[in-house]
């Protein structure tokens, strides 16, 4: 008869609470394992775990430290301390504990795994492609690895050899539905080579979970529109959008009234009151809708000898959450958050790139248009650029992008013109309440007019012009956006009134924008 095991047992009943979202229960009965195995590191470990699940991260690090002190060697308590430190904003020490956990994560692929994808959110990508490039080493048929280490490659801007990892993935494992549609975004395809016929294929094979299906119909509807097949194309990606609404609880209506409610909170009596605020010229805030040229701006920006691009963060968002604390709904965060601590709040944010020593640093995250005054209160030196696109083009390459757990009103027509319109209004709203704020560029005039534009962009955020802005293909620095290949190329004009190409399907979001007073016809300054 087998022995009882009752240390083994505890663990494994406290990891199913864990499992279960039982985070509460989880703790109690880790610290009451601490208190009868004092010595055994893992109980230590799921107590850290099950106290950062509550958001109390002082409390998950003791934990982390207790552990490590036992095992200083094991990578489950450094992991742990890891993901405080950084979940804290401690950037600096938690990376520093980050690169040493990876360089001892010798022959242990898991752990180079979660090192890399902390390395990804970090921005920091060539450390991420070489964690994920040891894992591969030792388990080279592993497709979860493989897919990581593609991600890695795009990002650094290797798109062949990223594509001919997709296609390992593919292979090993047929019905990942994200390695089809990223392996599909990164090129133009051509008659001469593409995957049509694969991913028809696959589409026809029954079995496949309703995620893989979306995804294999929005890379069919990208190859098809490249090959110039558009009303297979649009038949493709309605039929996966369709499906991909159907599989979300959203509704437009909430982040309708969220937009109303942060206009109601940040008026003319908010925007005429003294902020202290952080100084600091640094932060430079590019926003705007997803797909309408922030990814392009920010790479002529960052082109720049004195500029570095933190891509798109949830810095703003993580420093706004901390300062405010735990709030019941998204109105009572708002009213909370017109009463903060401002200079708090810009040094918070500002710590979280406290290793940066560039002169500007960029922020891409397109939603933070959301948070305009708080910037202008919390950073009052800092630069803003809103990035603007004829509102049909800007809507349709919203439409055709698989954002996965991003930008839920992109899957229908009805919600994209309804959150557009709301969109729409909120800038209104800053352009009155913040009196010249910010700076206004059309991707329209950016495309036509590179040079002006550009330097209008580097004047902005005072700046000298360097030529090296106008080749901003050549920037080697990473992105890993929806715009990940394209900003590889020279400038291009051929997305500009794509959306005509599909007049007659796009017809129910036109009806809604022009009830809305959007001119559809003309460009629109929105």
């Amino acid at each position: 008869m087998a022995r009882a095991d009752p240390a083994g047992e505890a663990l494994a009943a406290i990891e199913t609470m864990l499992r279960r979202g039982q985070f509460a229960a989880a703790e109690s009965a880790a610290a009451a394992f601490a208190r009868t195995w004092p010595l055994n590191h893992e109980g230590h470990v799921l107590l850290g775990r099950a106290r950062q699940k509550q958001g109390n991260l002082d409390g998950a690090l003791a934990a982390a430290m207790a552990a490590r002190s036992l095992a200083p060697g094991h990578p489950a308590p450094r992991m742990l301390e890891v993901d405080c430190l950084l979940g804290q904003g401690d950037i600096a020490t938690g990376t520093a504990a980050l690169r040493g956990l990876a360089a001892d994560a010798h022959d242990q692929p898991r752990v180079l795994q979660d090192a890399g994808q902390w390395f990804t959110h970090l921005g920091l990508h060539a450390e991420a492609e070489a964690c994920y490039a040891r894992a591969v080493d030792i388990e080279p048929a592993n497709a979860a690895y493989l897919y990581n280490f593609a991600t890695a490659l795009i990002a650094r801007g290797r798109l062949g050899e990223a594509e001919d990892m997709l296609t390992r993935v593919i292979r090993l494992a047929p019905d990942d539905g994200d390695a089809y549609y990223n392996r599909s975004t990164l090129r133009r395809q051509t008659a001469a080579a593409n995957h049509v016929a694969e991913l028809e294929g696959q589409l026809q094979r029954p079995g496949h979970k309703p995620a893989t299906r979306v995804a294999l119909g929005f890379a069919l509807a990208k190859e098809r529109e490249d090959l110039g097949d558009y009303a297979h194309a649009f038949a493709a990606l309605k039929s996966a959008a369709d499906l991909r609404r159907s599989l979300l609880s959203y509704r437009v209506e909430d982040d309708i009234a969220t937009m109303e409610q942060i206009a109601a909170a940040f008026g003319h009596e908010f925007a005429g009151q003294h902020h202290e605020g952080h100084a600091d010229a640094a932060p430079v805030f590019i926003v705007g809708l997803p797909r309408s040229g922030t990814t392009l701006v920010d790479r002529i920006l960052s082109s720049h000898s004195r500029v570095e691009s933190r891509g798109e963060t949830t810095d703003l968002a993580v420093s706004l959450m901390q300062l405010a604390g735990p709030r019941q709904s998204k109105a009572e965060l708002i009213r909370a958050s017109a009463t903060l601590d401002f200079a708090a709040l810009g040094a918070r944010y500002c710590a979280r790139a406290a290793q940066s020593a560039a002169a500007r640093r960029i922020d891409k995250t397109p939603i933070n248009f959301l948070y305009l005054a708080l910037i202008a209160a919390a950073l009052p030196q800092a630069h803003v650029i809103h990035v603007r696109r004829n509102p049909m083009d800007v809507c349709y390459a919203m439409y055709k992008t698989l954002f996965r757990m991003a930008y839920p009103f992109s899957y229908d027509l009805g919600d994209l013109g309804r959150y557009y319109l709301a969109y729409r209004q909120l800038m209104a709203h800053w352009r009155d309440v913040l009196h010249g704020r910010f700076l206004e560029v059309d991707y329209e005039d950016l495309v036509r007019h590179q040079e002006a534009v550009s330097r209008q962009l580097v004047d902005h955020v005072g700046l000298e012009w360097e030529d090296a802005c106008l080749h901003f293909d050549r920037n080697a620095s990473p992105s890993l956006t929806a715009s990940a290949a394209q900003v590889r190329k020279p400038m291009y004009s051929s997305s500009i009134g794509l959306w005509r190409r599909y007049a007659s399907e796009l017809q129910p979001l036109a009806d809604v924008l022009r009830t809305g007073g959007v001119a559809i016809d003309v460009p629109e300054a929105t």
